[in-house]
């Protein structure tokens, strides 16, 4: 608990980047925003088609008891309804990353320098950051499927599903979110998994505390430069760097090195 607490913390130390560098962090909501108005138009939609589907989907209950019906066809569309939201948040990530690569580079760029006083050297890049984007919405369509099927058992599915889909997305955000940071360092993928893995807790703190802000209506708008920000940090954490670790010490002066003065 104390490593989960730990992570979560690092979102909140993410958003201490708007004094260091609003300007960066201001122009890390444009993206957000653009995506966040497709992708709400869309789940607005889905909930005002879903009745009509749902009781398309269950014509075997048209002959139950108008309880049992109303209760299967509100366990279904309950279920589908959130899996659609987890789906629709982790594909927001995945397009907001990619679309705004421009804007969370100047992010990530900003809170490497005034973290660690140096950015990597390693291009992390549109097309790279496309892939990530491409496999992040695969592993989001399960994750959705998964809590879309649990939610479907009776009475206590609602709150098992909530819960596995916020736990699945919160791991799947903090596997992306640090791929910038991870690849700037040279770390493949299956090296940065290596890394999250051995702290397994922290990733799902961060992960978890950065979905739960998703959920709030306009948080993923928000809090996706803090998130940038903070996965940064996760990644100093995860890799014991510091400002100090990464900033040459000042060499002290020797006596060859002290101005001598002239009249001796």
């Amino acid at each position: 608990m104390r490593d989960f607490l730990a992570g979560a913390a690092l979102l909140l130390r993410g958003l201490g980047q708007w004094r260091r560098t609003p300007g960066a962090m201001a122009f890390g909501l444009i993206p957000g925003t653009l995506v966040g108005l497709v992708f709400g138009a869309a789940l607005v939609g889905w909930g005002l088609w879903l009745p009509a589907l749902v009781d398309a989907w269950t014509p075997f209950a048209d002959g139950w008891a108008p309880f049992w019906a109303e209760a299967v066809r509100f366990a279904i569309g309950f279920a589908s309804f959130g899996a659609a939201v987890l789906l629709a948040i982790v594909s927001f990530t995945a397009v907001t990353l990619a679309v705004g690569e421009p804007f969370y580079d100047r992010i990530w760029r900003a809170t490497e320098r005034s973290a660690t006083g140096s950015v990597p050297d390693v291009e992390y890049g549109f097309w790279r950051a496309v892939g990530d984007s491409v496999r992040l919405v695969a592993r989001g369509v399960l994750a959705a499927a998964v809590a879309g099927l649990i939610g479907l058992i009776p009475f206590v599915g609602g709150v098992l599903g909530f819960v596995s889909g916020v736990l699945l997305t919160g791991w799947l955000l903090a596997d992306e979110l640090t791929s910038r940071a991870f690849s700037a360092r040279g770390l493949d993928r299956r090296a940065r998994r290596t890394v999250i893995a051995a702290n397994r807790a922290r990733a799902l703190g961060f992960g978890v505390a950065t979905q739960l802000c998703f959920l709030v209506p306009l948080g993923a708008v928000a809090v996706m430069p803090a998130a940038v920000a903070g996965s940064t940090l996760w990644v100093h954490a995860a890799l014991g760097e510091s400002a100090a670790a990464r900033t040459p010490a000042p060499r002290r002066a020797s006596p060859a090195d002290r101005p001598t003065d002239p009249a001796r």
